[in-house]
């Protein structure tokens, strides 16, 4: 059975072929790579409790900061305030990865190479 290439490639000038993809894939490679520089310094924040807690992260995900409102501080009541700061925390690590999927996605047009990224 006989591998057939993509619409535009033929057998003759294989090499050439060959180097325009690899030119392509590390154009590509160079593009995510700064895509992912970029949304790595990005700050994404999200809320919990109607915004009585608020976490802010960055795209390394590496927690920024964490603000309180003090209303919502009860000494008898530590656990629902430990779940708000996980529930803050959370959100705004789901948004940082799907902003960095869909970009990346836009990028490679869905192309999802082991390695690439």
């Amino acid at each position: 059975m006989k591998a057939r290439l993509p619409k535009g490639y033929s057998n003759s000038g294989n090499n050439t072929n060959i180097q325009q993809l690899a030119r392509q894939a590390q154009k590509m490679q160079e593009e995510m790579d700064n895509a992912s520089k970029e949304l790595d310094e990005k700050e994404y924040s999200a809320a919990a409790g109607g915004g009585v807690v608020k976490a802010t992260i960055k795209g390394s995900l590496e927690i920024q900061s964490i603000e309180i409102d003090k209303e919502v501080v009860d000494p008898e009541n530590v656990e629902d305030l430990s779940e708000l700061i996980i529930a803050a925390v959370n959100e705004a690590i789901r948004k940082a990865r799907d902003e960095k999927s869909e970009t990346m996605d836009k990028i490679s047009g869905g192309l999802n190479v082991p390695g690439l990224f």
